[in-house]
């Protein structure tokens, strides 16, 4: 089974500083419909403006990533570490037993435009943990790069959960394939420029949901950058 979830049927929220579309229930958006996917609870498309960003505020059992489509997003935590994230880099948070931390853009000029995005753990009161990586953009092209994962495999971020991330960019007549194997949940989000999946038309900010279903299939890309997520 494939379900398809429309950019414009997200959730949506204006705060004159920030820009946000839910694809999942968060803060005053409630959809019972779309709560989670698997362990995949938030992911969350914002552009937060110049000079402005999210104070310091707390996590606490959550696998907290971080992808940067444009700008410059500071981070800081309560764990000690200060770094930049640009457009390649990537960054796992795991809160675990709590940590408090701050994310601003700090361009006096232009705005920052990410993912963010919650996965649940397998498990509650880990240790908390950091870690950013870049993952330079060859590594993307007509090919899935694996940006986390349980175990570490090929360089990859840890995740605290079943799942493994990819990221790959499409453009005029390259496909890609991923295949499925049994029992796995497989989440697809269009974070850049439009695409076919799997007989579908996909636009920015569009997702599909499969279930049961033996391969996810690319093809006709315009500019197309796609998460994938890959769920027990």
């Amino acid at each position: 089974m494939i379900e398809v979830r429309k950019a414009d049927e997200r959730g949506y929220a204006h705060h004159g500083w920030l820009e946000s579309w839910h694809s999942f229930s968060f803060a005053d958006y409630r959809d019972p419909a779309h709560v989670h996917f698997g362990p995949l609870r938030v992911i969350n498309e914002d552009i937060v403006q110049p000079g402005t960003g999210f104070g310091t505020h707390g996590h606490r059992d959550m696998e907290i990533l971080t992808y940067v489509l444009s700008g410059t997003l500071q981070h800081s935590d309560s764990m000690g570490h200060g770094e930049d994230i640009r457009y390649g880099e990537v960054q796992v948070m795991s809160a675990g037993t709590g940590v408090q931390h701050s994310e601003v853009n700090p361009s006096p000029v232009e705005a920052v435009h990410l993912l963010q995005i919650w996965i649940m753990p397998d498990r509650q009161n880990l240790t908390p943990g950091y870690k950013q990586k870049n993952f330079p953009l060859e590594d993307k092209l007509a090919r899935w790069c694996l940006l986390a994962s349980p175990d570490e495999a090929g360089d990859s971020l840890l995740i605290h959960q079943d799942a493994r991330v990819f990221a790959a960019r499409l453009n005029g007549a390259e496909t890609l394939d991923y295949p499925v194997a049994a029992g796995r949940k497989i989440y697809l989000h269009v974070a850049r420029g439009s695409l076919q999946a799997n007989g579908y038309a996909l636009s920015v900010g569009d997702a599909l949901m499969y279930t049961d279903e033996a391969a996810v299939a690319l093809s006709g890309a315009q500019d197309a950058e796609v998460l994938l997520f890959d769920m027990g």
